[in-house]
């Protein structure tokens, strides 16, 4: 491995990987968002709580599904490219989320809430001012679990043709060019890592310093 050829693949291969890998991140972490959170919201009402259980189990069965083999099945009708990438991330990124929305909805205090209704707020008021807020310290960790996954197995997309930095570790292994390797993997950590403190950071700003653990 020369330094020209390190190069190369650093500023000549990597920045398209790099935007294709964040794209797939993106699309699939939104769609999850838009998916889980309302879902795991749906579950903490009392008339539909007793739907969590099985809920959660379902969702642990397609987390439990090898990536590759949801590929497998969304070829035929998604064809390749980034959509059958996104739906077999997608399946696997759902249950940190609702997991944790659902769990951080049921830790609010019932005294808080019952405040909250002795003020005169509605039950819509309570959910969305204040079990939300309060929860959202907690529903931010189950998506920074999801985004650190979904960075690492995005890797796959170069597989059915959707790009991304599994192109540069592909193409590293098949044509024994490790300075592809070390810039796809190292480009993946480094995404990883960045995201993961970025959530983190979000998670701590909007966490009440009282639950602060000295």
């Amino acid at each position: 491995m020369t330094w020209e050829n390190f190069r190369f693949a650093l500023f000549e291969k990597a920045p398209e990987a790099l935007l294709e890998h964040s794209l797939i991140v993106v699309v699939t972490i939104t769609i999850a968002i838009l998916i889980s959170v309302p879902l795991g919201i749906f579950l903490t009402r009392p008339k539909f709580k007793r739907f969590g259980l099985v809920t959660l189990n379902l969702l642990n069965v397609l987390q439990a599904i090898p990536g590759l083999a949801i590929i497998a099945l969304a070829l035929p009708i998604l064809g390749l490219g980034i959509k059958p990438a996104v739906l077999a991330l997608l399946f696997q990124s759902l249950l940190p989320i609702v997991r944790n929305t659902i769990a951080g909805i049921i830790g609010v205090s019932p005294d808080v809430k019952e405040a909250a209704s002795g003020m005169g707020m509605s039950k819509g008021k309570i959910l969305f001012e204040v079990e939300i807020p309060l929860a959202m310290p907690i529903i931010l960790s189950g998506i920074r679990t999801a985004t650190v996954y979904v960075v690492s197995m995005g890797t796959l997309a170069s597989l059915i043709g959707a790009g991304g930095l599994g192109n540069l570790i592909m193409g590293g292994l098949s044509l024994f060019r490790p300075e592809y390797l070390i810039v796809g993997a190292g480009l993946g950590a480094i995404m990883a890592i960045f995201l993961d403190r970025l959530l983190s950071y979000l998670e701590l700003r909007i966490t009440p310093p009282s639950t602060w653990v000295e």
